[in-house]
């Protein structure tokens, strides 16, 4: 079980990181979520996984660990609106610079063009 969590972490985050250098907003914002969803995993397995643990504690026995959960559940809410507050910030910065490059330079290269 260790192993699959850390291959899926492993990807995740590789995938992440490839589509937050490309150079348009749309996979720059799906790389950050997909590495927010790697943190995520890495919070989680970081409880240890039980597969037979108790939520409720009622003795010496084995039990889930609840902190990384609260942990990943704030952060897939925080993920969430920073997620919703970055489409937003795209979708105003294509509507005013026409494009939709992170870095704004063919802006530059139109305005040279047109004087």
């Amino acid at each position: 079980m260790e192993s699959l969590y850390a291959i899926t972490t492993g990807a995740l985050t590789a995938c992440g990181l490839y589509l937050t250098l490309r150079g348009r907003t749309f996979p720059v914002v799906v790389g950050l979520t997909l590495l927010s969803y790697a943190v995520n995993l890495f919070l989680f397995s970081m409880g240890g996984l039980t597969t037979d643990g108790a939520v409720i504690i009622d003795g010496p026995n084995d039990y889930a660990d609840p902190l990384p959960q609260a942990l990943v559940l704030t952060a897939i809410v925080i993920g969430f609106s920073m997620t919703a507050f970055v489409v937003i910030l795209s979708m105003r910065a294509r509507g005013d610079l026409g494009n939709d490059h992170v870095d704004g330079g063919e802006l530059e290269e139109s305005r040279e063009d047109r004087q």
